[in-house]
């Protein structure tokens, strides 16, 4: 061996030494960026809302936060003195925008008004009002304030029936409802062009009470809402992109008249949550996991375009 190649000086303690003022400052750093990033509960009320309870609102009297966006822009609703509700919109800095759709309502009452149920990062707000004779209309608000409305083509034209705008994803496309002449429900599908798929789930009732109803859309146009069967127990439903249709009911779900399974929201990979209503009519939360068969409908589109 050449003796001029000698080994390192090893000191077991040495490492640890030179690396403690290293860990501690790392630990205080963590420590810090914790309480930087502590979530805070922020409270507000639209400056207009009404503050005291009452029987012709309750429990929906005051400010009512539905959606919010990746940049941190809520939208809601709240109502007035009067009773009357309003859409609104809040900026991350805590500035409050109030606004009515076109042709809403404002007479006493939750029978009129405007309500904003969902916005995507463009700050694109999709939603309904109902008018002076308590039909409901779908809207959506663009970010500079200009309304588009709309009516789905079989929407009935009575009080209670009409268009419910419910969700909205980035391009802009809008899911909702309609109620028709025979007070039976339908889903719907809105493109940015104002063009209008309407569908109906395999098992909806067609009894007043009865049908279909979207609630909310991924980016490549699947849709998840809820169906009320004949004997109107809920159903929740999967609408791929291609159309075609799976049911989802929770195990627990009760299988009686008003109870069942109720998604609410889908994200870009068909994950699901909601809730179902159990044979005691208690509520109960679900997630349904990832569905590869959306995935394989948007690499199907892709290669088509």
């Amino acid at each position: 061996m050449n003796a001029s190649i000698k080994k390192p000086l090893l000191c077991s303690g040495c490492a640890v030494l030179l690396l403690q003022p290293l860990l501690i400052a790392t630990a205080q750093e963590r420590q810090d960026d914790d309480r930087r990033h502590e979530p805070k509960l922020i409270e507000f009320d639209a400056p207009l809302a009404g503050t005291v309870s009452a029987p012709a609102c309750a429990p929906d009297c005051g400010t009512l936060a539905y959606a919010v966006n990746g940049r941190g822009v809520i939208v809601g609703w709240y109502t007035d003195t009067n009773i009357v509700p309003h859409g609104f919109l809040r900026t991350p800095e805590g500035q409050i925008t109030s606004f009515d759709a076109p042709g809403a309502g404002l007479g006493y009452g939750l029978d009129q008004g405007t309500y904003a149920t969902s916005i995507n990062d463009r700050d694109v707000i999709a939603g309904q009002f109902q008018d002076s004779s308590n039909v409901f209309h779908g809207y959506v608000r663009y970010p500079d304030g200009a309304f588009a409305t709309f009516d789905a083509p079989g929407a009935g034209t009575q009080a209670y029936q009409g268009t419910t705008g419910e969700g909205l994803n980035e391009a802009g496309e809008a899911v909702g409802y309609y109620v028709d002449g025979n007070n039976v429900y339908h889903g719907f599908l809105r493109a940015r062009d104002g063009s209008f798929t309407e569908f109906d789930a395999p098992g909806a009732g067609s009894q007043a009470g009865q049908g279909t109803a979207a609630f909310s859309l991924n980016p490549e146009q699947a849709i998840t809402g809820i169906y009320i069967d004949g004997s109107n127990v809920l159903h929740g439903f999967l609408r791929y992109p291609d159309g075609a249709f799976t049911t989802i009911d929770a195990p627990g779900a009760g299988s009686r008249a008003n109870q069942g399974t109720r998604p609410e929201f889908i994200d870009a990979a068909c994950v699901i949550t909601g809730f179902y209503f159990d044979e005691g009519g208690v509520s109960h939360g679900f997630l349904r996991s990832a569905d590869r068969r959306c995935e394989s409908d948007f690499h199907q589109d892709s290669r088509k375009d």
